[in-house]
Order: C-alpha cells, then sequence, then structure tokens
C-alpha cells in the first residue's frame, strides 16, 4: 500500500457576477478557502469550473489569476484540450502552461469520438505530446461531452513516457482504480486521484495519490482530514463514519451541480454568487432542506473530529 502523504486537489469552480461576468474577486476568496483548508493542489478550468461555458481567453484569464493567487504554495493544473485542430490545440496548450501551469489536463472525450478507437486516441496524444515541448500532462475522463475510461494499460503505456504526471480518475469501479495503480506505481512523479468519494478510503489505501472531487468544493477541511487519517488504525471508527457520510448525502451533493454547491458556499459565509452558466433553475424546497441536514451533520462532525472551520 502506498503511504506517502495523500493529496487533496480540488476541482475548482468559477464564481460569476449577476451579470454573468468572472467574479476575480470572489475567484480569489475561494482559491485562500481551498489552501487554507489544507488542499494540496488546485484543479483549475474544469468540468466544475463550468469550462465548456468559459471563452477561451476566459479560460486563460481564470487559470492565470488562480496560479497568481496561489503563488507558488501548491501546484495548479488546468485544462487544455477543447476540440479543434491539433495546430490548434497545441498552441492554446502552449499558452496556458506559460501562466504558470505544473500540468496540462487533456479530456479523454475530446481526444477522440464515441466511435474512434483507442488507436486513434493514442496517435491524437502523441501529436500532441510530440509538439508541446516536454510539457507535462494529465488526464480526465470527464463525463462530458462522453465519459471516455482509459484502460489500464493505456494509461500505463501514457505514463511510462515521463510526460503524464497526473490522472483523475472517474470509472467508479474500484478494480479499475486498482489497476491503473498497479500499472504505474513505478512512476514516482504519477499520481491518480479518485473522484470518486463513495469508494475514497478503498482507493487511498489502494495507492491513490489522493482525491479530486466534488464534495471537497462543500468542505475541502473534511476530504483533506480523511487523506491525513485514512490509514489510522485508532481513527477507523471515525473514517468509517465519514466514508459513510459522504455516500449518504452522494445524490444529494450532485443535485443541480455547480448551483448546489455555490448556495451551500454562501450560506457557510464565502463571498461569491450563486449565479452559474450552466443553469438557471433555482433549488426546490426538498433540495434545500437536504443542505440544511447536510449542514447539521458536517458540524457534527467537524466537533467530533476536532476540525476547525475554515468558515461557519
Amino acid at each position: 500500500m502506498n503511504q506517502q502523504k495523500k493529496k487533496f486537489v480540488p476541482v475548482m469552480l468559477t464564481p460569476f457576477l449577476e451579470n454573468g461576468a468572472v467574479d476575480f474577486e470572489g475567484l480569489t476568496q475561494l482559491t485562500e478557502f481551498y489552501l487554507e483548508a489544507g488542499a494540496s493542489g488546485l484543479f483549475a478550468n474544469c468540468q466544475s469550473s463550468e469550462m465548456y461555458h468559459l471563452q477561451p481567453e476566459e479560460r486563460i484569464q481564470v487559470t492565470k489569476h488562480i496560479v497568481r493567487t496561489a503563488n507558488g504554495r501548491v501546484p495548479v493544473v488546468a485544462t487544455g484540450s477543447f476540440g479543434g485542430t491539433i495546430a490548434q490545440q497545441v498552441d492554446f496548450i502552449k499558452n496556458l502552461h506559460d501562466q504558470g501551469t505544473e500540468a496540462i489536463i487533456l479530456i479523454s472525450g475530446i481526444l477522440a469520438n464515441k466511435e474512434e478507437d483507442d488507436d486513434i486516441f493514442r496517435k491524437r496524444f502523441y501529436q500532441l505530446l510530440d509538439r508541446t515541448e516536454g510539457i507535462p500532462f494529465g488526464f480526465y475522463e470527464c463525463p462530458e461531452p462522453y465519459k471516455r475510461l482509459l484502460q489500464p494499460n493505456l494509461l500505463a503505456e501514457f505514463v511510462d513516457t515521463g510526460r503524464v504526471i497526473y490522472h483523475k480518475d472517474t470509472s467508479l469501479d474500484i478494480q479499475q482504480v486498482r489497476e491503473k495503480i498497479a500499472g504505474t506505481q513505478h512512476c514516482a512523479a504519477f499520481g491518480l486521484y479518485d473522484a470518486y468519494m463513495a469508494h475514497a478510503v478503498a482507493s487511498l489505501e489502494s495507492g491513490a495519490a489522493g482525491l479530486s472531487c466534488i464534495q471537497g468544493n462543500y468542505f475541502p477541511e473534511l476530504v483533506v482530514w480523511l487523506c491525513q487519517h485514512y490509514a489510522q488504525k485508532e481513527n477507523q471508527t471515525m473514517v468509517n463514519c465519514v466514508q459513510q457520510f459522504f455516500i449518504k448525502h452522494m445524490d444529494l451533493m450532485h443535485t443541480n451541480y455547480p448551483l448546489i454547491v455555490k448556495f451551500y458556499l454562501r450560506k457557510r459565509g464565502l463571498g461569491i454568487g450563486t449565479f452559474c452558466r450552466t443553469s438557471h433553475t433555482d433549488l426546490d424546497h426538498l433540495v434545500k432542506i437536504g443542505l440544511e441536514e447536510l449542514e447539521r451533520e458536517r458540524k457534527l462532525l467537524f466537533e467530533q473530529l476536532g476540525i476547525t472551520a475554515v468558515l461557519g
């Protein structure tokens, strides 16, 4: 089992003003919130950031702002593949990397269409690799435009290039996670970060480098605690409680996301609005009642675990 320090890497939100413009002051507050909670890295310009609803220049500006705010305290990775010709993708990747990112994340469902096989996927990846002059990469099995899972042998092949250092896994399959870890554990620079909190403890025990999940946008302090304490025998009762807490509230925390988490963070005291470019549907009464229960249980867990909340 990989006992190295486990890391929480938030999948960052993008705060917006009520007129729909990016709220850079709110983005600063959000970044500091993650860092004060103990995040070991930041994943900017991802699906939680509403990246498909940002203009190319906004993707650059948002990433640049996050890198400047982090100011070397933790590494920042950001999505750099949004389709177009290989030349267009290379230009954007280089521009994004020039903002100070540690690695550029490639969306598996964009490198190849659903009907295209792994040979085409492999060819396009190596085309990008050959034209990007040593820039480190990572993969994200993003649900949009469609979820394309990387097979363990393919991921291992890419990691062996020495240029792939990050993988955000969304397979929801602990056996596949274990196979991916087994095929890449010889590379010290690489880390698999699991998005699926229903098997978070099992994933960490199996050698995952850490967690990169939407639940960390609600209470990053709790995900950091789990990364730090999952293997401590004296804490196993509370580790199990935290794991069950995430399982119990899984469906709620995905409801009308990311609006729901912006609403929740505002209730916790973060100075960001709830405007989303992805959805204009309000939260219904039952969802808000569910959030009240979530908050009560969250506060109780923090008290039991001795966690000092960054926000109320």
